[in-house]
């Protein structure tokens, strides 16, 4: 098992030194490089200190005070991914005071010898009345905030896939994260739930957890190598182009200057049909219109009432239903029809095209035939 957490605790410190030569500049990239340092840090001290850390109360609670920083920093990931926000808010710290607490306490209670030697991790059924009662408050807290953030990361994650056009892309597809969420979650409950109720020693649910970390650090490590965005820096053209579209600028057309952009902007689509490109962007669009990027945002959220997002996949999603009753593409299968269209991912696609439609697309196939 030691060598088991030594890699894993090597990788996390490889995973942030690559993250760090992308030069972070966004938020969630500085969440990351930090959440990386914890889970190499936590996971190299316990495989130098397992051997002795049960003998040695005060050590194991500082080992489970730091499961309290997991769940933080998984849910302040995800959340910050929606936007490319570049600062962190005030309000977030809170997210570390039950840790910093539990930290302040285990440091107050190792002045007093008599009082620490009441703290016990391994305690039995007749030692629970001798151990203080704000100790086993922070337990309970700790033994709760791993099921709590798994549940807000999840519907976090949630709402930030259906903020991002194409979350599942070819450049940077996260539904592995999606699916790596509620697994861990389960098993991270399963042994603190064994660990709060005794249906294992609490060196086995210890252990367990640690084990699951290491797991949870060669994952994200193996899915984010596969991603350009997770590790690596996009192409220069592409670094310039937001996730996502965050806030107007402050000069705004006239309502003629309005319409002209209008005009122009349908006469496009209509021609050139630019949301076929996969990788279309805000400012890319508004490069070949030769529009400033902010005035294209304007049409699209004033005249359209949408977001650029919205904008183009709506075209997308006609595309693909014209494509469907037209006989030239019978011998197409529904996702290279998608692929036809613009999509570049067949998760986006299903949902993306349920959300227009209120059908899925094999639905709305059998509906025309």
């Amino acid at each position: 098992m030691k060598y088991i957490l030594f890699i894993a605790s090597f990788n996390a410190f490889f995973f942030l030194i690559l993250l760090l030569q992308k030069k972070p500049k966004f938020l969630h990239d500085r969440i990351f490089s930090i959440w990386l340092l914890y889970l190499g840090g936590i996971t190299g001290i316990y495989a130098f200190s397992m051997e002795y850390l049960f003998n040695t109360p005060l050590l194991s609670s500082i080992i489970i005070a730091m499961f309290l920083l997991n769940g933080p920093f998984l849910y302040l990931y995800v959340s910050t991914l929606t936007f490319n926000h570049t600062r962190f808010k005030t309000k977030n710290f809170w997210h570390f005071a039950p840790f910093a607490a539990f930290i302040f306490y285990l440091i107050f209670a190792s002045d007093f010898p008599a009082y620490s030697e009441r703290i016990r991790i391994g305690h039995d059924s007749d030692t629970v009345a001798e151990t203080p009662i704000l100790y086993l408050f922070f337990l309970v807290l700790t033994a709760l905030s791993g099921p709590i953030y798994f549940v807000l990361a999840q519907r976090q994650f949630h709402k930030t896939k259906e903020s991002i056009l194409n979350f599942s892309s070819k450049d940077f597809e996260l539904d592995w994260l999606g699916r790596l969420i509620p697994a861990f979650g389960i098993i991270w409950t399963s042994l603190v739930i064994s660990a709060v109720f005794h249906l294992f020693s609490m060196s086995f649910c210890i252990n367990g957890l640690m084990l699951s970390l290491s797991a949870f650090i060669i994952l994200i490590g193996y899915f984010g190598l596969k991603q350009i965005g997770v590790f690596v820096n996009f192409s220069d053209e592409e670094a310039k182009d937001p996730i996502i579209e965050t806030e107007n600028p402050p000069s705004k057309l006239k309502d003629d200057a309005l319409e002209q952009c209008f005009c122009k902007i349908d006469d496009y689509f209509k021609t050139e049909r630019p949301y076929l490109e996969p990788d279309l962007t805000l400012p890319k669009l508004a490069e070949s219109l030769n529009v400033p990027h902010h005035h294209l945002s304007q049409v699209i959220n004033d005249v359209y009432g949408q977001n650029f997002f919205d904008f183009i996949n709506k075209y997308r999603v006609e595309e693909v239903k014209n494509k469907i009753v037209d006989p030239e593409f019978d011998k197409y299968s529904l996702l290279g029809i998608a692929f036809e269209s613009g999509f570049n991912s067949k998760s986006a696609f299903n949902r993306v095209f349920k959300k227009f439609t209120n059908t899925t697309p094999s639905e709305f196939r059998d509906s025309q035939r």
